[in-house]
């Protein structure tokens, strides 16, 4: 992806690896300055340090655990600054719980929904007066494949990005702004091993690469699509959820879960 940029930001969230760190770097390519948000600031004060040797942007890192409202609201004051407006915003952070709802910390879950639900809302919200100023902007909003099934508080949040993403769509397409929601499925980053689950019983031909996904939302982002699927796969299971009775969608997650089960506890 090739764009002509002048003094121009980004922001991403969760940008220490896999699909944020993978939307970073293309950007970086691209030429954007940068605004990276993540809670480990050892890892990112060394990207923005490789960021700066390899290109002549500006690379800001802003430390924050978006579980938090006061770490929320340091981000939502630079989505707001207008001096510095942010053009693209990729709501990329998440985490997923390995344990039954009913075995996991209530505290456990309404961190992910912080973090992956609130976040999203609040920042989009931010960037939204600043993009209508400068009449453009770019939101991207990692979703899931997930959101698609029915399954736990994850499944339930990525859900409702995607649906998010859909309702705004026309509304801020008016004022020149293009939000999109990417739906990947397994991706080779740091998710699953952080969260302690085993997923050596998905076959390789699943698996993305975050590279790819990230190139794919910001292409289509750019196009104005507001949706993407990654992967002729998990194109064709979403569409076989589209069709078929809740039933058997809710079996479906039994199932997908079984492929995270190996080693202990399920999703």
């Amino acid at each position: 992806m090739t764009v002509n940029v002048i003094s121009k930001y980004a922001l991403v969230t969760g940008t220490t690896s896999g699909i944020g760190k993978a939307f970073v770097d293309l950007l970086a390519d691209s030429g954007y300055n940068l605004v990276l948000v993540s809670r480990d600031e050892l890892r990112m004060k060394q990207h923005a340090s490789d960021l700066r040797e390899l290109t002549e942007i500006d690379v800001e890192i802003i430390c924050a655990d978006l579980t938090r409202q006061g770490d929320r609201d340091l981000v939502m004051s630079r989505l707001g600054d207008a001096s510095r407006p942010i053009e693209i915003l990729v709501n990329n952070a998440g985490f997923g719980i390995n344990s039954d709802f009913a075995n996991s910390s209530v505290k456990m879950q309404q961190d992910l929904i912080e973090c992956m639900v609130t976040s999203t809302m609040q920042f989009t919200y931010a960037v939204i007066p600043t993009m209508k100023q400068i009449g453009r902007g770019f939101i991207v909003n990692v979703s899931s494949v997930a959101g698609f099934m029915a399954g736990s508080t994850y499944c339930s949040a990525k859900s409702w990005v995607t649906n998010f993403t859909e309702s705004l769509h026309l509304e801020l397409s008016q004022h020149g702004i293009n939000i999109h929601a990417i739906c990947p499925g397994f991706t080779k980053t740091e998710f699953h091993s952080r969260c302690k689950q085993d997923v050596s019983g998905v076959p390789n031909f699943f698996w993305l690469k975050p590279e790819k996904v990230a190139a794919l939302a910001l292409s289509n982002v750019l196009k104005g699509r507001v949706l993407s699927i990654p992967g002729f796969h998990y194109k064709l299971l979403v569409a076989l959820h589209s069709y078929a009775p809740r039933s058997v969608v809710r079996g479906y997650g039994i199932l997908a879960k079984s492929f995270l089960r190996r080693g202990g506890r399920n999703l």
